[in-house]
């Protein structure tokens, strides 16, 4: 879960850095003035599409198979077997 969040705030992100870093390396503005002057509605709705993008590409294609059957972690002999969906 902790990698999901961390993926879904690093695409968030995304925009901001590029946009610091071209303007670091294109206008030569210094790195504490950056976001002063920067388009932080577009940055916003550009993290923002980029993070619904990442999230609908995560449920779709991660997980098991759509029509298998879910079978419960169980402890057997005192040892948990693992669930999952066969």
């Amino acid at each position: 879960m902790l990698r999901i969040a961390l993926i879904d705030l690093l695409f968030f992100a995304l925009p901001f850095l590029i946009y610091a870093a071209y303007m670091f390396a294109v206008k030569g503005v210094a790195p504490a003035t950056v976001l002063q002057s920067a388009p932080v509605l577009w940055l916003l709705a550009a993290g923002f599409g980029l993070l619904i993008i990442v999230m609908v590409t995560l449920v779709q294609f991660s997980g098991g198979e759509r029509d298998g059957t879910y079978r419960p972690s169980v402890i057997e002999d005192g040892v948990i077997k693992p669930g999952g969906i066969d």
